[in-house]
């Protein structure tokens, strides 16, 4: 196991608004036209953009090559500098992104600067993925990396006593890299956690690992995946120790489907009807580069949708399907799809909601939903109730804070954010798809605690306010204190006496949501401030039992009973989650030697809040033999 104190290198929320099958109703919640209270940040540094005027960007399929390896398709992602425009009105900016390597066109890559390519895969079909860095050695917002090796206490992390302050990264690297694929079942060593961080020039952090050695140069490492997972829309980004926030910023980040032929039944909109969303915000100097102004506030000012400023969908009077990924950095979204008034008999097109994290579920309908940075919703919205020539806009509900529910400095608002054009005609003479009130899904079981289920909490603790924040007053580089049988079932609470909500994504596994229950926060971070300065003595370590102020509630309707890897944890809550089974993939994948994992495996789990990662609100955990 690697030892993680040495230096890493080596050579309850308010529902959303939900119908019952059929039922229109009124939200559950009341709407604010000025900024939540306390949000005095929201001024916006981006020149005015005129909205609605670029079309929406489709990221391009990579293209695989199935012959390299006997079962599996083989790909080759290069990480790269390039130039994209975000906004008909803005200038071309840097960025960085990932190209496809086209087996069948060796000389020209597949993307398009900023973001990467689609992986479309085959469940229980693996992928195996050379990845090479071929980025600069000054990062683009090279100001914050000093910043953080300069170690100022608003980007570095400063922990708590008696731990001291280690650096992230060595003083001669200033970018590497590493790609983790979100929420799919892989082994540690093709997992790319933060200590697998390899650079352009072939620096190697301490836990740096690869596939297939005698076929890798020093800036490239290879990863194998399973896709043994539910057909569902997984995605890949960089996870790179003390810059993944920086990183994916500036454009490290790309959708991952697992397709069940199964699925080709359901009748589901396919093709050109099912659209993909990844959905950020972002802010923008005169000239249109990136500008990254999170050292100063929460969140940026700017929507992008697929990389685009505001952009326009041309749609048919059609259900179309939309798989929407919150990749903002810090930014959660309360979306809903705004219609011109007088056009429906409600301010709201409804729609439903069939797909989270972890695949499909039961159909929901819905007006609104709350989505956190790493979520994913897959949905079915319907165009036919709109005129020809009448727009639908996909809209932020007003007053929604970057952090949910926020507080003092809470950053810019969004409110518009892409707009959907009902301009052509219907194609094929009618739409053939299934209408969700039919689709026959099946409900996900629900996973049953016994007396007997192990829970194991995790307390996001801030000694400064503003400051670093850790799980249980424990640095991200000391060595995994949590050691899970392997096979066993567990429950896990996230304990948050903080100010802002977290979403928490666990590696490896999917889960369900239990439960949330309120505490007394003011009370359990005193005490739990007593107990770290105190010596951390085990008898007086506060029981969080004594601190609640109501029953558990349970959890919204959309992410009930769904498989998920993120979880939203409200602030002054207790958030449980039920995870059924810890079992890592150990078998060899694609004949590949030493692709499978190996127990004691270690995995991770972080707040996705990238700054909060990077600021070392992270631990790993290990699976060990059922009989240790």
């Amino acid at each position: 196991m690697i030892e993680r104190r040495k230096f890493l290198m080596a050579g309850a929320m308010g529902a959303a608004g939900m119908l019952p099958r059929g039922v229109l109703g009124a939200r559950a919640y009341a709407s604010s036209a000025q900024p939540p209270a306390g949000c005095d940040d929201q001024a916006t540094n981006t020149p005015s953009l005129t909205k609605f005027v670029d079309p929406l960007p489709r990221p391009s399929t990579a293209v695989p090559d199935p012959s390299a390896y006997p079962g599996a398709d083989y790909y080759e992602f290069t990480m790269r500098q390039g130039s994209w425009r975000f906004h008909r009105d803005l200038g071309p900016s840097p960025v960085w992104g990932y190209w496809a390597t086209d087996p069948h066109r060796p000389h020209e890559p597949i993307g398009m600067g900023y973001l990467g390519p689609t992986f479309e895969t085959i469940r229980d079909r693996p992928t195996v993925v050379k990845y090479r860095n071929e980025l600069p050695t000054t990062h683009m917002f090279q100001t914050v990396i000093d910043m953080i090796r300069d170690k100022k206490p608003v980007v570095a992390p400063i922990p708590p006593p008696p731990y001291e302050y280690m650096p992230q990264f060595p003083d001669d690297i200033n970018v590497w890299n590493v790609v983790h694929q979100h929420g799919g079942y892989t082994a540690p060593q093709s997992d790319g956690l933060p200590e697998q961080s390899f650079s352009p020039k072939g620096f190697h952090a301490e836990g740096y690992t690869t596939l297939e050695p005698g076929r890798v140069k020093p800036n490239e490492a290879i990863y194998a995946y399973t896709n043994h997972d539910h057909s569902c829309m997984l995605w890949y980004h960089d996870h790179a120790m003390g810059m993944s926030a920086l990183n994916v910023y500036a454009g490290l980040a790309g959708l991952y489907f697992i397709r069940d032929p199964a699925d080709e039944r359901l009748g589901l909109p396919r093709g050109e009807f099912e659209v993909p969303l990844i959905l950020q915000d972002r802010t923008f100097n005169a000239n249109g580069s990136l500008a990254y102004t999170m050292v100063d506030r929460e969140g940026e000012d700017t929507p992008i949708v697929n990389g685009k400023a505001y952009p326009y969908l041309d749609v048919e009077p059609r259900r179309y399907r939309l798989r929407i990924l919150n990749a903002s950095n810090e930014r959660f979204w309360r979306l809903r799809f705004d219609t011109p008034r007088g056009v429906l008999h409600q301010p709201q097109l409804p729609f439903w909601l069939i797909g989270t994290d972890g695949g499909l579920r039961a159909p929901l309908h819905m007006l609104d939903f709350l989505i956190s940075p790493a979520e994913r919703y897959d949905l079915i919205v319907d165009f036919s109730e709109i005129p020809p020539g009448k727009d639908v806009t996909l809209t932020n509900y007003p007053g929604t804070q970057v952090h949910f529910p926020g507080i003092t400095g809470c950053g810019p608002e969004i409110a518009e954010i892409m707009r959907f054009r009902v301009r052509k005609p219907l194609s094929g003479g009618q739409d053939r798809s299934t209408p969700p009130e039919k689709l026959k899904l099946q409900s996900v079981p629900a996973i049953k605690p016994k007396p007997h289920t192990r829970r194991r909490q995790w307390v996001v603790y801030q000694h400064e306010l503003f400051r670093t924040m850790t799980f249980n007053a424990v640095p991200y580089m000391e060595p995994s204190q949590d050691f899970i049988k392997e096979g066993s079932t567990e429950i896990w609470e996230y304990i948050n006496p903080n100010h802002d909500a977290h979403p928490m994504h666990v590696h490896l596994v999917n889960f369900q949501v239990l439960d949330r229950q309120p505490i007394d926060a003011a009370a359990y971070q005193k005490d739990y401030d007593n107990w770290v300065y105190g010596g951390r003595k085990p008898e007086d370590h506060p029981a969080v039992a004594d601190y609640f102020t109501g029953p558990p509630i349970p959890p919204d309707p959309d992410e009930a009973l769904p498989y998920k890897d993120t979880v939203k944890a409200p602030a002054q809550m207790v958030t449980r989650i039920i995870i059924q089974e810890f079992v890592p993939p150990k078998k060899e994948i694609a004949s590949i030697p030493g692709s499978g994992a190996e127990l004691p495996a270690t995995y991770i789990h972080h707040c996705h809040l990238l700054e909060h990662e990077d600021d070392d609100l992270m631990r790993p955990w290990t699976i060990v033999p059922a009989g240790d």
